[in-house]
């Protein structure tokens, strides 16, 4: 159970026990305390997980599930029917997984969206809930999300290009869908129209032609950027780039006077590269089309109540990729002060509070562009990137454990560069 939880779990004694007469009212009760105590922790997901005996409630936590509590059996089933009902799922289907989503009012703030997937298990169905505040998204900027100045530099001169292709990469939670909105929030002027297809829309943007894709009505990513190019778009956003048709339509879209934004699930950004080959679009409409890609990880900060400093080892730095030339290169040195986690009742002992992200930022330059009409392999695009003065995933990493942002072993761990 998490630190600092204890009366939280007290509190709930008296629910789970199943001394009130009116089942129904105790469902709803638990659930409404769920829900509002992981919006007041800021949980990003609500893991509802059967098992032989009893079930548990984790939340998700900057990035790691912790568990709160234990329910029974019985109160587990009535809780999940409750949620299949809220997000108008058919309650007598437990054999295949469904997908929904309903709104959850809360004090103080604009309702927020909750996507509910359920997934038939050995012990019974397990229900995660996303929690998406596009409220608190849209308020996230481009400077708050972690991007070094340079970076910020090379990512704003691309998105201000009238057209061409934004690519942002990373595995699923790295925030990419953050990044790509906090671009668009940018474009989104009177004057631009911007269409978005996503599976599903996560956040809402005013003044956006947003649409969900829906496959089994045939409306995928390509039938979207189809129906868009006759929409007379400025700017389209394509929430992932899955296949050959899609990625031919969007690199043609990005030929032809638009700007299009998309992402892709690679390592790093030069990977990115290789794999739109592999899918089968020709090197040279790559070269003439990508502006720039981006990669991305989150990292947990470091908590600022109990961080301890510590002294790395320059070795230390030299064996994760950070050579003492480039440190000063970038006006620091390797005796900058570093920190490591202790834990603290403020961030529930884990020594850490909140997420940043670290990014490698890669413009498709004259010598890149090269490379890509020549079929360069990844490590040789890579090389270049680094030879320009880009930096790595892991080289951003370091310079905010040298900031005192996060630990080393956070960075070390999300990068293999």
């Amino acid at each position: 159970m998490i630190a600092g939880w204890d009366g939280f779990a007290e509190r709930r004694s008296g629910l789970l026990s199943g001394d009130d007469g009116d089942e129904d009212a105790l469902v709803i009760r638990t659930l409404e305390t769920l829900l509002a105590t992981a919006l007041a922790e800021e949980a990003s997901d609500i893991h509802i997980e059967p098992g032989e005996i009893e079930a548990r409630i984790r939340y998700r936590l900057d990035g790691i599930l912790h568990e709160t509590q234990r329910l029974s059996l019985d109160l587990h089933l009535r809780m999940v029917s409750r949620l299949k009902i809220l997000a108008r799922l058919d309650i007598a289907e437990k054999r295949v997984p469904q997908d929904g989503h309903f709104k959850q009012a809360r004090a103080g703030g604009p309702p927020v969206d909750l996507r509910l997937s359920t997934l038939p298990t050995l012990h019974g169905e397990k229900a995660v809930l996303r929690i998406l505040d596009s409220a608190a998204a849209l308020r996230r900027d481009l400077e708050d999300l972690g991007y070094e100045s340079e970076q910020m530099l090379a990512l704003q001169e691309a998105i201000e290009r009238p057209y061409g292709m934004i690519l942002v990469t990373g595995p699923t939670g790295s925030g990419k869908t953050l990044s790509l909105y906090a671009c668009l929030r940018r474009l989104n002027r009177q004057g631009a129209n911007i269409c978005t297809v996503e599976d599903p829309v996560e956040i809402h943007l005013e003044g956006a032609n947003q649409v969900n894709v829906h496959e089994r009505a045939g409306l995928n990513f390509a039938t979207a950027l189809r129906a868009f190019l006759r929409q007379d778009p400025d700017i389209m956003m394509v929430g992932e780039v899955r296949d050959a048709e899609t990625a031919d339509i969007a690199v043609k879209a990005a030929q032809t006077g638009h700007l299009v934004l998309s992402t892709l699930h690679t390592n790093d950004a030069p990977a990115t590269l290789e794999r739109l080959v592999r899918m089968g679009v020709a090197g040279y409409n790559l070269a003439s089309s990508v502006l720039l890609i981006t990669a991305q990880r989150l990292v947990r900060k470091l908590c600022l109540h109990c961080r301890q400093p510590i002294q790395h080892d320059a070795e230390i730095f030299r064996m994760a990729g950070l050579a003492e030339e480039w440190l000063a290169g970038a006006n620091l040195v390797v005796g900058a002060q570093a920190y490591a986690a202790t834990g603290c009742p403020k961030c529930r002992g884990t020594g850490y509070r909140g997420r940043t992200g670290i990014f490698q930022v890669m413009p498709i330059t004259p010598p890149i562009r090269e490379l890509i009409l020549v079929g360069a392999t990844t490590a040789e695009v890579g090389a270049q990137s680094v030879r320009e003065g880009y930096l790595t995933l892991r080289q951003a990493g370091l310079l905010k454990v040298l900031r005192g942002v996060t630990s080393l072993h956070e960075v070390m761990a999300v990068t293999n560069d």
